[in-house]
């Protein structure tokens, strides 16, 4: 009770009850970092996936889970992060290095509403009409399903049954000023997977965090700006860039700046190093740094609100070692099914030569 009277008090203070969007004049608006490859030597441990907590006037939402319970659970007590109080939490899409640590999650907090993609026989479960299927009623009761009478809805069944998950398919807005986008995406030799971003609607404009991007990021704001009609403000996560030619990165780079006026940029996860340094080139100080640990945060001027201001400046050493050799046990493929080689190989080698020539222990 007392965390909701809290947190009633926070919103009317802020005036977002009265508002058409979310202020963000909060001191503690903001995006924190909980796993990823690449970050500054702490006590947190790096391994390739995506998790962040995102706080914005009370609200609190868990954006994805990593790739390994005990990872995640680590780096949630690390930095002191209480899964207990959630308004909710958002799983972007089905793979592995979004969803390892929902069982913690979900020991600690079983009761918190996780909205994740709608999806065909999905991990998250899946319902469909009890008429979905051709009936013949020649045949024997014995030989029809469900003797000729089936249930009026058939319930698929969930990786976590004991999850209380929301399925979501079309651009919905979940609560005042958060949208979750649902797009599908292809990936490599995968099927398409429908993937959920979250727009948040603030006065600088949309606040966008996305998982891996598999849809495109280009499709993603496109939906963002259709949804809200206001700029982006700032898109923060995987812009799944790994597999793209140089050109295409830098294409993908001068269209989210110029063409779609996206005013600043925090990419983390499967961006990818050559697309780290064109996004830091073509945004320059609009670009910020989002290793695993960092606080992003929100408001007119982002780097304002960061725990750390010089955990904001770009990759150092120890960051290009680690990222690049976690980046290793990803797969990389191209939007066509194939592995994408486009002078990854060469990548690939030059962290192997790393790691072989440098016998530093990197945290």
């Amino acid at each position: 009770m007392y965390k909701k009277l809290r947190k009633i008090a926070v919103l009317v203070a802020a005036g977002v009850l009265f508002g058409p969007s979310i202020s963000v004049a909060q001191t503690e608006n903001r995006i924190t970092v909980l796993y990823d490859a690449f970050g500054k030597p702490s006590e947190l441990k790096k391994d390739w996936g995506f998790s962040a907590l995102v706080e914005v006037n009370g609200k609190r939402i868990l954006f994805d889970t990593g790739n390994n319970m005990e990872v995640f659970a680590h780096n949630v007590k690390a930095k002191d992060v209480d899964l207990t109080d959630l308004d909710f939490a958002v799983i972007s899409h089905r793979h592995g290095d979004h969803i390892g640590g929902l069982k913690h999650l979900l020991s600690v907090n079983p009761e918190v509403k996780i909205y994740a993609p709608e999806e065909g026989f999905g991990v998250f479960g899946f319902a469909l009409p009890g008429t979905f299927y051709p009936q013949n009623e020649s045949l024997p009761p014995e030989q029809r399903y469900f003797g000729g009478h089936p249930p009026e809805t058939l319930h698929f069944g969930a990786a976590w049954p004991q999850g209380n998950f929301s399925l979501v398919g079309e651009a919905t807005e979940v609560a005042r000023g958060f949208h979750l986008l649902a797009l599908p995406g292809a990936w490599g030799a995968d099927p398409p997977v429908v993937e959920l971003s979250l727009a948040i609607d603030t006065p600088e404009g949309i606040v966008l965090v996305v998982g891996c991007s598999h849809p495109t990021i280009e499709k993603i704001v496109q939906t963002a700006k259709a949804a809200i009609d206001k700029p982006i403000h700032m898109v923060v996560g995987g812009t799944h860039l790994l597999p793209a030619k140089n050109k295409e990165i830098q294409r993908i780079a001068t269209t989210l700046h110029e063409t779609w006026k996206v005013e600043w940029i925090a990419p983390a996860h499967c961006t990818g190093e050559p697309a780290f340094e064109v996004l830091k080139k073509t945004f320059g100080d609009r670009y910020i740094y989002a290793g695993l640990g960092t606080a992003v945060g929100l408001g007119a001027n982002p780097l304002a609100g960061a725990e750390d201001h010089s955990s904001h400046a770009f990759f150092d050493k120890a960051d290009w070692q680690t990222y690049r050799a976690l980046s290793l046990a990803e797969p990389v493929h191209d939007n066509h099914g194939s592995f994408a080689e486009h002078g990854y190989r060469s990548l690939f080698d030059e962290a192997h030569i790393l790691l072989a020539q440098d016998v530093e222990q990197v945290e």
